[in-house]
């Protein structure tokens, strides 16, 4: 009989197998940004195929962006979520529905300004703004589109500028002072 052995994750088996992978823990929101048809044009004729853009998020700060093509809508949209889960970041969230201070986000032409908003002021934001802050769990903000207003372009300034939130902890630890000393 033989002897089993004990593997640790990502360790090569000798067998030359796939290393061994744990199964995601948890499971992400999703929402649909963006499906549309898109077409290469060949000596052959015209190429018709379509392309998603999927939000994952778990609304306590997690929030990514994916893309796919397929030549079917589903398997597009499944293509892009998992993109998406692949670019999963973490973005701070102050009082568990605002964001620390007043941010920009750019992504070629657009430009993405979003602001901290009083408690009870909901999102005020629209098109793919509004789906990624929803996603990563904010509920009090302010925001304004400018520029360019393709939806992915849009959604990747959004969250740009969501990644370069610094807290006032972050701060602090950064210029050697207490949070009392920075907030004055």
């Amino acid at each position: 009989m033989e002897e089993k052995k004990e593997f640790k994750k990502d360790q090569k088996r000798k067998d030359n197998k796939k290393p061994f992978k744990k199964a995601p823990t948890k499971t992400l929101d999703e929402i649909i940004v963006e499906t549309k048809a898109v077409v290469k044009v060949t000596k052959g004729g015209r190429q018709r195929r379509f392309q998603a853009v999927v939000l994952v998020g778990d609304k306590k700060g997690l929030v990514g962006l994916g893309t796919g093509k397929a030549a079917e809508v589903s398997e597009a949209v499944k293509k892009a979520r998992q993109d998406a889960n692949k670019n999963v970041v973490r973005i701070p969230i102050i009082d568990g529905r605002t964001i620390p201070h007043e941010v920009v986000g750019g992504k070629g032409a657009t430009r993405v300004i979003i602001k901290p908003a009083k408690e009870g002021t909901g999102l005020i934001a629209g098109g793919a703004v509004r789906s990624v802050l929803e996603i990563a769990g904010y509920r009090d903000i302010t925001s304004k589109s400018l520029g360019s207003r393709k939806k992915i372009n849009v959604a990747r300034a959004t969250i740009s500028a969501l990644q370069s939130l610094k807290t006032a902890e972050q701060v602090a630890e950064a210029r050697g002072k207490s949070v009392e000393e920075i907030l004055g």
